[in-house]
């Protein structure tokens, strides 16, 4: 349960879109062109317990339900993509996966660390030269005094400007087929041998800190494996399943104020002598876009409800691609319509309505960035698949509850 009372809950909730579309949009001008966050956004973020909120009381946060979480991440995502991104991934793996699969050593010395930001992570599975599967090629090899010792490459890699750990899939069995091959570890990025390889600016999203990594020879000792030898791509797969939602989360904060800048330039712009959402054709494509953006809500609300009731649940994984795969095919027909409604207007930086033409950027960066929709829908059909082919509400008609 929440520490917070209702009214305290609520008023946070108008703090954080306050911040969000204040103090934040002035920030992001600056960030547009260095692609690097400044040291006020983060001074905030810690004020504003935007690195608290979400974690668990044992460790310093405030024990919300995952709707409340949810909740508050809508909120922050109504701001500039970048700063959306660094907190929707502060809110979940970056802690999550130290918690759930970390040693008791590791755990006890670094989780109370992350309420302030005193330690932030990355996580890296991608690489150039292979897939995000079994196929990848970096390697933690044990040494003779039994430590591991990795060489590799990570690429398109978010935050990795302001980590100072890396969550690293690596292979630690080369003899062997399949998943098995590959192990979790939580790196130093510190560590002699770790190295950035800087990329260029994205298209949106700008001052999430994207770059690749090198490790030459990087040594590990065996208590920064994250769980067991061979249990890596588990580790990467349940802890991106909720992370998905997370990512789904964020759109729907986008879509939203989509909508509503949408509404207000429609109220604005005034043709033949009336304003344009008094016209059929306006109406219905802010009509699409209400109804998207409820439907996704819905099914972000719903996940959260099932996570509370039961985070192992039996469609958890499931029902968070489903999020994700929605949400992605929601920015593309919410931002599409918004910049429709904008007209020439919204290609212009500056817009006294609202960021039209860096919410346009920020969808298509997202919609790239985290993964297209191929991606999500074939995940979808492998959970799908472990339930011999039904669907999520093969119970409900079943006579089950929903």
């Amino acid at each position: 349960m929440s520490k917070l009372t209702q009214e305290e809950f609520r008023n946070y909730l108008k703090s954080v879109r306050e911040l969000a579309e204040g103090s934040f949009e002035v920030m992001q001008k600056e960030v547009e062109v260095t692609n690097k966050f400044p040291q006020e956004f983060i001074d905030l973020a810690i004020e504003n317990n935007l690195y608290r909120y979400a974690l668990p009381e044992e460790y310093g946060g405030w024990g919300l339900s995952e709707r409340e979480i949810l909740q508050v991440q809508e909120e922050f995502s109504r701001g500039p993509g970048g700063m959306r991104m660094h907190l929707h991934y502060a809110a979940d793996l970056n802690w999550r996966i130290l918690d759930d699969y970390g040693c008791p050593e590791l755990k006890a010395e670094y989780m109370d660390k992350f309420c302030d930001k005193t330690i932030f992570t990355c996580f890296a599975l991608t690489e150039q030269t292979g897939g995000t599967g079994a196929d990848l090629h970096s390697t933690a090899i044990k040494d003779a005094d039994g430590n591991y010792v990795i060489n590799g490459e990570k690429w398109l890699i978010s935050h990795t400007d302001v980590a100072q750990f890396a969550y690293v899939i690596a292979v630690t069995d080369p003899e062997k087929k399949g998943d098995e091959r590959l192990s979790a570890f939580f790196v130093p990025m510190d560590a002699p041998g770790f190295e950035l390889v800087p990329m260029p600016h994205m298209m949106g999203c700008r001052g999430a800190g994207h770059a690749g990594f090198k490790m030459t020879d990087v040594k590990l000792d065996p208590k920064y494996r994250l769980g067991e030898e061979g249990q890596g791509m588990e580790v990467a797969m349940h802890s991106l399943a909720i992370s998905r939602v997370h990512i789904a989360d964020s759109n729907l904060g986008m879509c939203q104020r989509m909508l509503d800048i949408s509404i207000a330039r429609a109220r604005d712009r005034v043709t033949f002598g009336k304003p344009i959402i008094s016209r059929q054709a306006i109406k219905m494509k802010l009509a699409n876009m209400a109804m998207t953006t409820h439907a996704l809500r819905c099914m972000v609300m719903d996940f959260a409800d099932d996570y509370d009731n039961d985070p192992h649940g039996e469609y958890i994984a499931e029902k968070a691609s489903m999020c994700k795969l929605y949400s992605i095919d929601a920015t593309r027909l919410v931002s599409d319509e918004m910049m429709e409604i904008f007209g020439g207007d919204g290609y212009f930086e500056d817009n006294p309505i609202g960021p039209c033409e860096r919410l346009y950027r920020d969808a298509r960066a997202m919609w790239l960035e985290e993964g297209a929709p191929t991606i999500q829908r074939i995940t979808i059909a492998r959970e799908m698949d472990k339930h011999n082919g039904h669907l999520v509400y093969n119970n409900w008609l079943a006579g089950g509850d929903l």
